[in-house]
């Protein structure tokens, strides 16, 4: 789907307040609100946006650890790669994944209650055999930023 200045007004509107009315997302995109509205279910239609979230303040709400931590496996095969994989997405404590280039495979982002419970989760994922050859821990101690908007005028420069 090409993408023109209209769009990426929507989408930034919708990134920064997903609870954006109609009349005040047709205004920021300048269109009337059944346009737009029309827009706005064409770009979700065709996978551009793929969810509306709420962002919780996790530390209001329960303690936690945040963990980054790198993987690499102990062979490269596409099976290999596929059997980690497919066990990641299964595990709620991984809330983020990224297969990288480089000196490693995998970085994840965990989040446990505390250090006990991510030395119990690394126990647990050892016992899985999944394949992992080295791990390195990193214990996140301050969050600096941590964007959900993405910076769209910088990635698209024609529609800025």
């Amino acid at each position: 789907m090409k993408l023109d200045a209209i769009d990426l007004r929507i989408l930034n509107a919708i990134q920064r307040d997903g609870r954006i009315t109609k009349l005040a997302l047709a205004e920021k995109a300048g269109l009337s609100p059944t346009p737009c509205w029309l827009r706005l279910r064409k770009l979700e239609k065709a996978g551009i946006v793929s969810g509306y979230h709420a962002r919780v303040a996790v530390r209001k709400v329960a303690p936690v650890a945040n963990v980054m931590m790198e993987v690499t496996l102990g062979a490269h095969r596409q099976a290999d790669f596929d059997r980690f994989e497919r066990a990641v997405a299964t595990i709620p404590e991984i809330v983020a994944c990224w297969s990288v280039g480089g000196g490693v495979d995998y970085f994840l982002k965990i989040m446990t209650p505390d250090i006990d419970a991510y030395q119990r989760f690394v126990d647990g994922l050892l016992d899985r055999e999944l394949g992992i050859d080295r791990y390195f821990t990193y214990i996140v101690t301050k969050t600096v930023k941590e964007e959900t908007v993405l910076p769209l005028e910088t990635l698209l420069p024609d529609f800025s």
